[in-house]
Order: structure tokens, then sequence, then C-alpha cells
């Protein structure tokens, strides 16, 4: 079938690498021209270089999948939407919030325009990997693009199946799942992010304690502001982490494919020493906080590692400079220099 893909990004030039490799049909559109020339040199891609353009190239009922910043959807949807016939049907791919959907599938259903809000998870491996899709809004146009959600899905050997499951794969097990009306499919990929953001910070915590339990062999101040190590002689491991990683892999009960991505990071740079660690959020675990507030769901994990994520910016910094300032009035205590 043929698909069109507006913005190609690090996400949509691969779906259209790989829906063009299962045999589909894409035109392409962005706002940067080299990236629509480059897949434009592909067997069976066209490129656009306008979204009249764009339109205008695909066969009815159009579908337009969007693969842009949620941001960006809004502004892309006010130009894409007049241009467009009933029975077309418009996917936004990105990491929307699932109340944007609500209303954007409102406003083009009264146009007669079908809307998806398709979750994408599967990063810049999902071109050989295959794409994990979580998919809400109009079941019949979901049913229609099956074809293409199979073919950007892993397919069920990407995973071994499930004791108790047999007979024919649902499309749970080969990847892609209409979860619901619309909002259902970014609903769920926002929730799928929270939990991401709280297998990452697990890890990284875990990692940074192997990473200081050679604090006994430092030479540790005697002061006021310093809480002593009482028994350094516990903690004088010189641990190597990537070794460490590279053996959870195996056999343990905390494999995953972040651990895998964790241990290559690490064989390649054993103190990460090309990172500054400011970590960004780009708004789908702040969605998964608020949503828990609003249903009364507690979220201790998930809440901490947004919280963490924010601290890693430096958005802690004036917080700190108060306790240090407090701590200088009641107590005239200096505050520690750095730590190497």
């Amino acid at each position: 079938m043929q698909i069109g893909m507006i913005g190609l990004g690090r996400m949509g030039a691969n779906m259209v690498r790989r829906l063009t490799r299962g045999g589909h049909t894409c035109v392409v559109t962005d706002l940067d021209a080299t990236s629509v020339d480059a897949l434009d040199a592909l067997d069976g891609v066209e490129g656009a270089h306008s979204l009249d353009a764009f339109v205008a190239s695909l066969e009815r009922p159009r579908v337009a999948w969007l693969m842009v910043p949620a941001g960006a959807v809004d502004e892309t949807l006010s130009r894409l939407t007049p241009l467009l016939d009933a029975g077309d049907i418009v996917i936004d791919g990105g990491n929307s919030m699932w109340a944007d959907d609500i209303r954007r599938e409102a406003a083009l259903r009264a146009r007669g325009v079908r809307y998806l809000d398709v979750g994408v998870s599967g990063g810049i491996r999902g071109l050989d990997r295959g794409y994990c899709l979580m998919i809400g809004g109009d079941g019949e146009a979901a049913r229609h693009l099956e074809p293409a959600f199979a073919t950007l899905a892993p397919g069920v050997d990407g995973a071994p199946r499930s004791p108790g499951r047999s007979g024919e794969a649902s499309t749970a097990e080969q990847g892609y799942l209409h979860c619901g009306p619309s909002g259902a499919g970014h609903f769920v990929k926002m929730i799928h992010n929270g939990i991401e953001y709280g297998l990452m910070a697990a890890y990284a915590e875990g990692l940074n304690i192997l990473a200081h339990a050679n604090a006994g062999a430092a030479d540790a101040p005697v002061d006021a502001n310093t809480t002593p190590l009482a028994q350094p002689e516990r903690y004088r491991y010189d641990f190597d982490i990537a070794s460490v990683t590279e053996l959870w892999r195996r056999g343990s009960v905390i494999p995953s494919w972040l651990l895998d991505l964790a241990a290559a990071s690490l064989q390649r740079d054993g103190d990460l020493g090309t990172f500054e660690g400011r970590v960004a959020d780009s708004g789908e675990g702040r969605w998964a906080v608020e949503a828990a507030v609003d249903t009364g769901t507690p979220v201790p994990v998930l809440s901490a590692a947004l919280f963490s994520r924010f601290s890693s910016r430096g958005q802690a910094d004036f917080s700190n400079r108060v306790l240090s300032a407090m701590r200088a009035e009641f107590g005239g205590h200096a505050e520690a220099p750095p730590s190497a």
C-alpha cells in the first residue's frame, strides 16, 4: 500500500525505508529538502517539496503519517487538513499528549477525515529490529492500515511467545495493537515511556553505587561538615562496570535492551566522559505523572525518575543554594569543595 510520510528525522526516514523494504510505496516530505532528496533516490519513494505536491501524489483514500515533534503537529495539521478529502486518514506517530488526540480527532471527524494516534517505539534501531506500534482511534482506519503496521512491527519472532499462547499470533504478538478509541495509542505510549524513565533510572543509580564503591580508598577530610565513613575497609572495590553490565546480560533476572545499550556504551567509553549528564524529557513522563495524580494512582518510581531528570539539567541548583545558605546561617558551615 502507499503511505505518505511527513517528517524525515531519525524515526520517519527509517520507517520509510522499512516500509519500502516490505514492498510498500511512500510519498515523503520534510522542511529539509536534502532529507527529501535523499529518500527520493530510493526505489519506491517519491519526494515532494511542498504539502500541495505531497497530497497531490497520494492515492485515495490518502494516508498522511506525521512524524514531527509534538509541538509542530497542530501547525502541520493546519496546513495539511484543507488539502484532504473525506475518507482520508491522518496518523500522528509522534509523542503527542493523548488529550490533544481527542481534540484533533473531533476536528478532523467534522471534515470527514479519519485520525489515528500511533505511539511508536523502537528508536534509531527500529529499521532492523522493527517498531512497537500502539494504535488509537478509528477502528476501520486501523484495519485498513494493517498491512503497513505489520511491515513496520517486529513480527512474532521479535520475542518468544508467552506461555499459554498458541495458534495464530495476535497483532500484539506481532508488535502492533489497536488499543482503543482516540488517544488510547498515545496514552499507552506515554505509560511505556514513563516506565522507560524508571528502568533507566534504576540502572543508572545502581551503576552509580558501583562507581562509588571505592570510597574507602580515598582520603576523607575530618571536619564538621563531612559524615565520616565508619568502616572504609568495606568500600575498597574498583569495579569494572563495563564487565559487570556484560555479566548481567547473561543469566541474570535484570536483562533488557536498555542494559544491552548501556553495556555497549560503557565498552566504548568506560567513564562515559563524552556525556555531561543533562537528561532531557520530551513530555511523556510528565503526562504520565499528571495522569497518575488525576486518577489517584501512586507512581513513586516514575515520579522520582522524572524529577531526577529535572535535577540533571541544573533545575535543582537554586534549591541547593538555599540549603547551603541556611546551613551557613544557622551553623556557620562553609560549602564543601566539589568532589573529584
